[in-house]
């Protein structure tokens, strides 16, 4: 089953009120470790997007796309 990132974000919600309340069995707690991973790695490439569209002018009046001249660096 595809789940959208509305939905994963209910399920970790669901996932850890459970562990609070009932605790989880070992399926449940790799569902909540892939589940939270994917979400990490979505907001990760979602924060990349917005920060390799960001355009700089320069004093010259020239404009320097951030995501160019910094985005694949490591």
């Amino acid at each position: 089953m595809i789940m959208n990132m509305d939905m994963k974000i209910k399920r970790i919600n669901e996932l850890y009120h459970k562990s609070q309340n009932e605790g989880l069995s070992d399926e449940e707690k790799a569902e909540q470790a892939r589940l939270r991973s994917d979400y990490i790695a979505s907001v990760r490439s979602n924060l990349k997007s917005q920060l390799d569209s960001i355009n700089i002018q320069e004093k010259d009046g020239s404009i320097t796309n951030l995501g160019k001249k910094y985005g694949n660096k490591k």
